[in-house]
């Protein structure tokens, strides 16, 4: 199988082909896609070197799968030439997110939408990812009516730079100017730009994103999302408000028997997820789950992921394995 990466250079195209690796993905031909300075360098897979190519040649190549993670402008001028020659585009940018006629997948959500027609598949925000593989199996029982989330993302979310951004702060330097305001020792409530509504495009996507994946255009989500001096993971403090009443333990039992979830819920031993722990790791990480006190049927919980792999990378995989688990490509 001839598998494109659009992006293979990136922070999430590198991690991309280190999970295709780690998985064990059928690939026969890795075709790396970069911009035409990087192109004719070489990147390694499986002990093998192969030359970074344009899209141009990658397209002439007629990829099976094709991962992209270059950036919206990029996908919305690259992803139907891929799509046109037969290859199933999975694309890791906001561009098609929204797109009515494209799915927006998690597997462990909504995997069963994908079908033949499928050439372009939107891969979700990251803060999205990762709270909606939380919020199926409790909306399921419970029935959601209400999310709150807060986020507390990485700098890796916003790519290289802000990774050394936040590096040569923490050295005395000044940075590159990637976020408005220091990093370093600092949080900053703004990620992507803001709208005429006064929040910003991240929050905005984390609403947007979870009624599509879950299918239910009643469930309401509002957000706060918050960059953090972290170098990767993102965390949600997640308020959810049921329909229905629960009981803290089946709610435990609940995600502990979920697929792609892990809990980690000790309070007395000062067990709860932390970044630092979800490290290269590709599940989702559940913690701190208790009662909200100050209304009925509602709960709180802190949800923690590696945003660069779960948020990204092995989400995009695991579409590319559904879609060949569903004998759609191979």
């Amino acid at each position: 199988m001839k598998v494109a990466i659009v992006g293979a250079t990136g922070l999430v195209g590198s991690t991309m082909i280190k999970i295709l690796e780690e998985h064990n993905f059928p690939v026969s031909d890795l075709i790396p896609v970069a911009s035409a300075k990087s192109v004719g360098g070489k990147v390694s897979y499986k002990g093998k070197e192969y030359a970074i190519v344009s899209a141009e040649d990658a397209i002439a190549m007629r990829p099976d799968i094709a991962l992209f993670s270059a950036g919206g402008s990029v996908s919305l001028e690259l992803a139907p030439l891929f799509a046109a020659v037969g290859c199933r585009v999975i694309d890791n940018s906001s561009a098609w997110r929204m797109d009515p006629t494209k799915k927006l997948v998690v597997p462990e959500v909504n995997g069963e939408v994908l079908t033949k027609d499928d050439y372009i598949i939107a891969n979700p925000n990251c803060s999205t990812i990762q709270m909606v593989v939380v919020l199926q199996p409790l909306h399921l029982k419970y029935g959601i009516k209400r999310v709150v989330v807060s986020t507390y993302q990485s700098v890796s979310g916003t790519g290289q730079k802000a990774v050394k951004e936040l590096m040569d702060e923490r050295a005395g330097g000044k940075g590159f100017g990637v976020y408005p305001h220091p990093i370093d020792l600092n949080v900053i409530p703004h990620i992507d730009v803001f709208q005429g509504n006064g929040y910003t495009k991240e929050e905005m996507k984390m609403a947007l994103e979870t009624c599509k994946i879950m299918g239910d255009d009643t469930i309401k989500v509002t957000a706060t999302t918050v960059r953090v001096p972290v170098t990767g993971g993102h965390s949600e403090s997640v308020n959810i408000e049921f329909t229905n009443d629960f009981d803290e333990g089946d709610v435990k039992a609940l995600l502990s028997d979920s697929a792609g979830i892990i809990v980690v819920d000790n309070p007395a031993m000062n067990g709860y997820p932390m970044p630092i722990d979800a490290a290269g790791k590709d599940e989702v990480f559940v913690g701190r789950i208790r009662r909200d006190y100050s209304q009925p049927n509602t709960l709180n919980c802190w949800i923690v992921a590696d945003n660069l792999r779960k948020g990204a990378a092995t989400n995009a995989v695991q579409i590319a394995k559904l879609l060949v688990a569903k004998g759609l490509v191979g």
